[in-house]
């Protein structure tokens, strides 16, 4: 049985075989496999919950088609985090990316993603990918008006994620952006996780002009509602820029259309509050 319980006293229960189906220490953090006959295969980190088989959907469509369809041509994309594959996937639908860069600090999520859940790492493999295995803090410092997007799949504000979650990081992200250019990050549960979620707004809102949060259910993550930070600074309204690309991405996405594009940054007032509490 897994059981993720949140600061606040609540939680998830999967069941699950007894044993994982890998289990290994890193530099950085435990990296799990499990089974469960509900979810499938499933991923952690340090004990807790990255993504499922069944439910990884919810999460890899919205941190990615919203931001890629706000762009008119998204060319070249840096994913950092993101090392189970499932970001990088979504990111390949797009028929105008041409190169996409994953920078994942742990290897061992890598390798354990490629092996027990290929529905999800399946495309890292693909020739327009670079995998790159370092910190991103590094990697991003010397790279100036390289990329359309940059997505920030990074893991909660702890551990090997701390980092990511500074003023100095997201300057360097900002610096990475060709004209035009969009950042998406995960911002946390508005319901379960309100302080480091107020905390990232107020450092995105020093670094980026336009600062807007959207949100969306995911069924395994805490409270089971979620939201990322869509960045710019040139686009106040992320609005669809080709209607054709994001129809094409509509006919096999399970979660995302044009309808919900426009819906998602329609946020509840708690989440706007604590996303504009500067």
């Amino acid at each position: 049985m897994y059981k993720e319980i949140t600061p606040n006293g609540y939680g998830i229960a999967i069941e699950t075989a007894e044993k994982p189906l890998y289990s290994a220490q890193s530099e950085f953090q435990k990296v799990e496999i499990l089974s469960s006959e509900g979810l499938g295969n499933i991923l952690t980190l340090d004990g807790l919950m990255m993504t499922t088989e069944r439910d990884e959907f919810f999460y890899h469509e919205m941190i990615s088609h919203i931001p890629l369809c706000s762009h008119p041509c998204p060319e070249s994309v840096l994913v950092i985090g993101g090392g189970d594959g499932g970001t990088v996937r979504e990111v390949l639908r797009h028929d105008s990316v041409k190169s996409v860069e994953l920078c994942e600090i742990d290897g061992l999520v890598i390798e354990a993603s490629k092996k027990f859940l290929p529905t999800i790492a399946g495309k890292l493999d693909d020739k327009r990918v670079k995998v790159f295995v370092q910190d991103a803090i590094e990697y991003i410092k010397d790279k100036k008006a390289c990329y359309d997007v940059v997505l920030i799949d990074s893991t909660d504000p702890m551990g090997p994620g701390e980092g990511l979650f500074t003023e100095e990081f997201y300057t360097n992200v900002k610096n990475s952006l060709k004209e035009g250019g969009i950042v998406v990050a995960q911002s946390e549960s508005p319901f379960a996780n309100p302080k480091e979620m107020r905390m990232m707004y107020k450092l995105l809102r020093k670094v980026f002009k336009y600062v807007k949060p959207y949100a969306g259910p995911i069924p395994t993550y805490p409270g089971g509602y979620w939201s990322w930070a869509f960045c710019s600074e040139t686009i106040d309204i992320p609005e669809i820029q080709d209607i054709k690309r994001a129809k094409e991405i509509e006919k096999d996405a399970k979660l995302y259309n044009t309808d919900l594009h426009r819906a998602v940054f329609c946020v509840p007032n708690f989440v706007r509050k604590i996303a504009e509490d500067v």
